[in-house]
C-alpha cells in the first residue's frame, strides 16, 4: 500500500461510482475495478458494499476514507514545504548578533525579514563577537551581525552601519563638564573596557585611539559583556568606550560625552560564503537595504 494505492481508494470512496472514479485516476474501469479488490485483499477488509445499481462504503470504509484524507493531505503539505524550504520561503535561520547590535540594526532587520519571510523561524542567538566568528566558520549561525575584523574571503559581508564611540561615566564624575574629551584628558583615568579575546575589533579601535597621541590607555578591568561593563562605571570604577548606541538607556547616574576624533566602527551583516541554507540569501539582500537607510 502506498499513497497511490489510497488515491484509487478515495477516488472511488467520493464517488461512489466505478466509472466517475476511473475517469478521475485516468484509467479504464476494469484495471481500476482490479486495484480496488487488491486493496481489499492486502487490507483483509472489505471497503465497499456492491451490488447492479449502488457503490456505498463499509463502515471500515468510512473509518478508512477518513484516516486516508489526513494521511494523504500530510503527505501533500510535506511535498509542499519541501519545496519552501529548498526555495528559502520556510525553514529555519540560525541568526547571531552582538549584543550592543540589539540596540540599533538587530530590531529592523529581524522585523523586515520576518515580514518578508514568515514562514522561516529565526533562532536569535546573542553573542560575543568572537564567539559570533567562531560559529560562523563552525557552521552553527547561518548569519551574524558583527564587527567589521578586516579581509575574510570565506564570509560575504554587507556593512550595515558605521558607529563611533563614546565614553560614559558617573555624572559626578570631573570630566562631566570638561570642554572636550580626548587622548589627552583620559590619560589618567581607568578604563573599563572588554578584552581584545572577547571583541577584537573593539578593543583595538580603543587601543589605537590612545596610542595615536602615544598614551597607553589605563585599562583596570576587562568584562566581556558591555552591560557589565555599564554597571561597573555606574559603581565608579573608571570610565569606559562604548558604542554610542548603548548610551540611550544608561541609568539615572550615568551620562556619555562625546570623544574628540571619536574611533569609529563597521558593523556588518556577515553568513558563510559556502552557506547551504536558501533562507540566508533574503537575508542578506535585506541588510542590503537597511544599509542604504543607515549609511
Amino acid at each position: 500500500m502506498d499513497t497511490r494505492h489510497m488515491r484509487y481508494f478515495m477516488a472511488l470512496a467520493e464517488t461512489l461510482h466505478f466509472g466517475r472514479a476511473a475517469e478521475r485516476m485516468n484509467m479504464s474501469q476494469p484495471p481500476f475495478s482490479r486495484q480496488i479488490a487488491m486493496i481489499e485483499h492486502t487490507l483483509g477488509v472489505k471497503l465497499f458494499e456492491r451490488n447492479s445499481r449502488n457503490v456505498a462504503l463499509t463502515p471500515a470504509g468510512k473509518h478508512f476514507m477518513k484516516d486516508c484524507r489526513n494521511v494523504l493531505g500530510q503527505f501533500e503539505e510535506a511535498c509542499r514545504d519541501v519545496r519552501l524550504v529548498a526555495s528559502g520561503m520556510k525553514g529555519e535561520l540560525r541568526f547571531g548578533f552582538m549584543m550592543h547590535a540589539a540596540h540599533s540594526v538587530v530590531p529592523q532587520l529581524v522585523q523586515l525579514y520576518a515580514e518578508a519571510r514568515s514562514d522561516v523561524r529565526l533562532v536569535l542567538d546573542e553573542r560575543t563577537p568572537t564567539e559570533i566568528d567562531e560559529m560562523l566558520v563552525a557552521g552553527t549561525l547561518d548569519a551574524a551581525v558583527t564587527f567589521d575584523c578586516g579581509y575574510a574571503p570565506h564570509l560575504q559581508t554587507v556593512l550595515l552601519a558605521r558607529e563611533r564611540l563614546r565614553i560614559i561615566m558617573r555624572k559626578d564624575h570631573p570630566l562631566a563638564t570638561a570642554g572636550q574629551i580626548g587622548p589627552e584628558e583620559l590619560r589618567v583615568e581607568k578604563i573599563i573596557a572588554a578584552p581584545a579575546a572577547t571583541a577584537p575589533a573593539l578593543r583595538s579601535a580603543i587601543n589605537s585611539y590612545f596610542l595615536a597621541r602615544g598614551i597607553v590607555p589605563h585599562v583596570v578591568l576587562e568584562p566581556r559583556l558591555q552591560h557589565t561593563i555599564i554597571q561597573l562605571v555606574a559603581k565608579g570604577l573608571g570610565v569606559a568606550l562604548i558604542p554610542a548606541s548603548l548610551c540611550t538607556e544608561l541609568g539615572a547616574g550615568l551620562m556619555s560625552r562625546a570623544l574628540t576624533d571619536a574611533p569609529q566602527l563597521d558593523v556588518v551583516l556577515r553568513a558563510p560564503v559556502t552557506t547551504k541554507n536558501p533562507a540566508v540569501s533574503t537575508f542578506m539582500e535585506i541588510g542590503k537595504s537597511i544599509q542604504r537607510t543607515l549609511l
